[in-house]
C-alpha cells in the first residue's frame, strides 16, 4: 500500500481524534460551570463565522437563489436538527460523562436507519441475512442504552489523579436519577438528529449546495441559540468567555469540529465510502475512555463500557446488513431507498430506473453516515 493508499486510514483516525477532543473539552467546560446553552450559542456563532465566508467564496457562482420557502425550511431544520438537538445533547453530556457521549455516538447510523424505516424509506426483509442483521443491530443498540442507564457495575479508577483539566464544580458524583435522565436525554438528542438527517437527504436533492446549506443553517441556529441562551441565562456577566478551557472548547468545537472535520469526513467518504468512515467510530469511544479518565479524572464504570460495546456491536451489525444489501441490490433483489422491492425485468428502462434508485440509496446512506458526526 502506497502513501496515497494510506491517506484515508490516517484521515479516519484524525477524525476520531478530533471528536475525542470535542467530548473531553466540552465536558471540561461544563464541569467548570459554563452554561450549556450559552456554550452552544458561541459554538454556532464561531461555526457561522467560519462556514459562511467559505460558502460564499466557493459556491456563490454555482448556487441558485434561495426562495422564501427554502429559507423557511432551512430555519425549521436548524431549529430541529441543531438548536434543539445540540442543546439537548450538551445538557445530557453535563449530566453524564464524556464516555457515555462517545458511546452513544455509535448509535447514530442505527437510529437513522430506524427512523427511515418508520418513514417507509427503508424496507427490512426479515428472512434475509441483511434484514436479520439490521434488526439485530437495532436490538443491540437498545440493549446498550439500557445497560448504560441502569447498570453501574464496578468502577475503574482514574489513570491520572492530577488531571490537566481539573474542575472545581465537576459532576462526577451525580445521582443515579440524574445519570438515567441524562442517558435518555442523550438518546432523545440522537433521535432528533437522526430525524434531521433523513430530512436533510431530501433537502439536498432539492438544493444540492451542501456547504451553503450547512452555513445557512448554522447562521439560523446561532440566532435561535442566542434566544434560548438569553432565556436560560439572563445574567449576561456569566456569558463572559475566560482564557481557560471554556474558550478552548468554543473555538475547538466551532472551528475544528464543525469546519475541519466536516471537510475531512467528506473527503474520506468520497475516497473510501460511507461504511469505511462509520467503521472507525468505535475508535473515538476507546480514545474517550482513556482521555476522559486521564485529563478529567472521570471514574469509568463497567456498565458504560459494556453498554458501549453493545452499541458498537449494533453499529457493525447494521453496517454489515447495509453493505450486504448494497452488493445484492444491483442484481435486482432489493431496492431500499423508496421502500419498494425491485424485481428482475427484461425492460431496459426499468433496469435504468432501478439503478438510479440504488444509487439514490447509496447517496442517502452517505448522508446518514456523514451527517451524524457534524452534530457533536
Amino acid at each position: 500500500m502506497g502513501v496515497d493508499g494510506k491517506k484515508p486510514y490516517v484521515i479516519a483516525v484524525i477524525i476520531q481524534v478530533i471528536y475525542t477532543g470535542m467530548f473531553v473539552v466540552s465536558k471540561a467546560a461544563f464541569n467548570q460551570g459554563f452554561n450549556t446553552y450559552v456554550f452552544i450559542f458561541y459554538r454556532q456563532a464561531a461555526a457561522s463565522l467560519l462556514l459562511l465566508p467559505l460558502a460564499i467564496a466557493f459556491e456563490r457562482k454555482n448556487a441558485r437563489a434561495m426562495s422564501f420557502r427554502l429559507l423557511l425550511k432551512l430555519f425549521l431544520f436548524a431549529l430541529i436538527g441543531t438548536t434543539f438537538s445540540l442543546n439537548l445533547y450538551n445538557v445530557s453530556l453535563k449530566l453524564t460523562s464524556a464516555t457515555v457521549g462517545s458511546a452513544t455516538s455509535n448509535s447514530m447510523p442505527v437510529v437513522t436507519f430506524f427512523i427511515a424505516l418508520l418513514l417507509r424509506m427503508e424496507v427490512v426483509k426479515l428472512r434475509s441475512p441483511s434484514g436479520m442483521a439490521k434488526v439485530a443491530g437495532v436490538g443491540l443498540c437498545l440493549a446498550g442504552v439500557l445497560v448504560i442507564a441502569f447498570y453501574v457495575g464496578p468502577s475503574l479508577n482514574p489513570l491520572n489523579h492530577h488531571r490537566v483539566l481539573a474542575a472545581a464544580t465537576g459532576d462526577a458524583d451525580a445521582t443515579r436519577g440524574t445519570w438515567i435522565m441524562g442517558t435518555f436525554l442523550m438518546v432523545l438528542a440522537n433521535v432528533t438528529w437522526s430525524v434531521w438527517i433523513v430530512l436533510q437527504a431530501a433537502l439536498l436533492k432539492e438544493y444540492p449546495n451542501k456547504l451553503l446549506v450547512t452555513a445557512t443553517q448554522c447562521v439560523f441556529s446561532a440566532g435561535q441559540c442566542f434566544v434560548v441562551a438569553a432565556v436560560a441565562e439572563r445574567d449576561f456577566s456569566r456569558w463572559q468567555l475566560r482564557f481557560d478551557v471554556t474558550l478552548l472548547a468554543v473555538l475547538y468545537t466551532g472551528f475544528v469540529v464543525t469546519g475541519v472535520s466536516y471537510y475531512l469526513q467528506a473527503w474520506c467518504a468520497d475516497m473510501k465510502g460511507p461504511v469505511f468512515l462509520a467503521m472507525w467510530t468505535p475508535l473515538c469511544f476507546v480514545l474517550t475512555i482513556f482521555c476522559s479518565s486521564f485529563f478529567l479524572g472521570e471514574i469509568v464504570h463497567l456498565g458504560s463500557i459494556l453498554g458501549g460495546i453493545l452499541l458498537v456491536g449494533g453499529l457493525y451489525s447494521v453496517l454489515w446488513g447495509k453493505s450486504k444489501e448494497n452488493r445484492v441490490a444491483p442484481c435486482g433483489e432489493t431496492n431500499m431507498i423508496h421502500g419498494v422491492e425491485g424485481e428482475n425485468s427484461a425492460d431496459g428502462g426499468e433496469k435504468d430506473e432501478r439503478s438510479n434508485q440504488v444509487n439514490g440509496d447509496r447517496e442517502h446512506d452517505k448522508e446518514a453516515t456523514i451527517a451524524p458526526a457534524e452534530q457533536v
